[in-house]
C-alpha cells in the first residue's frame, strides 16, 4: 500500500515539475519575443533563457511554432476566465462588468496583446498547429455565445440599445483594438499619461452602448437638415418682414 502511495506521489512531482519546465519555456520566450521579436528569437535562445538544455525543450514542444501558439492560447484562455467572471457578475445586476473585464484584459498588457495579433496572422495557415488553432477558435466561439445571450438579456431589460447583439461586443473590440494600436502609434506614445488614458478608454467601453446614449447619425443629418431649414425660414420671415416694414414707413 505504502508503495503504491509513494509511487503515486513520485508521478505527481514528477508531473509537476514537468508542467513547471514547460512554464519556465512559455516565459522565457514570451520575454524573449517581446523584446527581440518574433523572427530573430530561436529555440536555442529560449532555452538559454530558460536555464535548460535545447533537447529539453523539444521534449515539451516540437517546434517554435508550437511555443508560438501555446503563448495564444494562454492569453485566450486568461481573457475568456476574466470575461466569463464579468459576465456573471453582468448577469447579477453589475450591467458594464463583462465589458470592463474584457478591456482590462486586453488593455493590461497592450504589448502583449499585440504580439498575439502578429502571432495569430503568422500562424493561421500552418498546419503543424492546426488543431491548437482550432482550439483557439473554440474558445471564441464559446465566448461569443456566452455574450451574446447576456447581451440579449440586457436588451430586453432596457439596458443596452436594441441592435443585434454583435454590434455590442463588436463596438467594444474596435475600440480595445484602437487603445492597444494607439499605445505604439510613433504619433501618440510619447504621452506619459497613457495608463491614465487607458482606464478613460476602458470607462468609455462600459457605457458604450447603454440605452439612450446611441444616436443613428443619418436621424442626426436629417435633424440638423430641418433645423437649418427652420433657420432659414424664419431669417427669410424675418428679412421679408424688416423689408415690408421699410417700405410701408417711406409710403408714408
Amino acid at each position: 500500500m505504502n508503495s503504491k502511495a509513494s509511487s503515486a506521489d513520485r508521478i505527481r512531482e514528477k508531473k509537476k515539475l514537468f508542467l513547471n519546465r514547460e512554464q519556465k519555456i512559455i516565459d522565457a520566450a514570451l520575454a524573449l519575443f517581446l523584446s527581440e521579436g518574433i523572427d530573430r528569437v530561436t529555440v536555442s535562445s529560449i532555452a538559454v533563457k530558460a536555464g535548460i538544455g535545447k533537447g529539453t525543450v523539444y521534449k515539451h514542444f516540437l517546434t517554435k511554432n508550437e511555443i508560438l501558439v501555446r503563448i495564444m492560447l494562454d492569453y485566450e484562455e486568461s481573457i475568456t476566465r476574466t470575461l466569463a467572471a464579468g459576465i456573471t457578475k453582468a448577469e447579477a445586476g453589475e450591467s458594464g462588468a463583462a465589458a470592463k473585464a474584457y478591456f482590462e484584459s486586453r488593455l493590461q498588457r497592450p504589448e502583449l496583446d499585440r504580439l498575439v495579433q502578429h502571432l495569430e496572422v503568422r500562424l493561421i495557415d500552418c498546419e503543424d498547429v492546426a488543431p491548437q488553432l482550432d482550439q483557439l477558435h473554440q474558445m471564441r466561439r464559446s465566448n461569443e455565445d456566452s455574450l451574446n445571450s447576456m447581451i440579449t438579456r440586457l436588451i430586453d431589460r432596457g439596458v443596452l440599445e436594441d441592435v443585434p447583439p454583435h454590434y455590442h461586443y463588436l463596438a467594444c473590440w474596435a475600440l480595445a483594438q484602437g487603445a492597444v494600436e494607439l499605445c505604439f502609434s510613433r504619433s501618440w506614445n510619447y504621452r506619459l499619461d497613457s495608463e491614465d488614458l487607458m482606464k478613460f478608454i476602458t470607462g468609455v467601453g462600459v457605457t458604450i452602448g447603454n440605452r439612450g446614449q446611441y444616436r443613428d447619425p443619418s436621424k442626426l443629418s436629417s435633424s440638423k437638415s430641418k433645423s437649418s431649414s427652420k433657420s432659414s425660414s424664419k431669417s427669410s420671415s424675418k428679412s421679408s418682414s424688416k423689408s415690408s416694414s421699410k417700405s410701408s414707413s417711406g409710403k408714408s
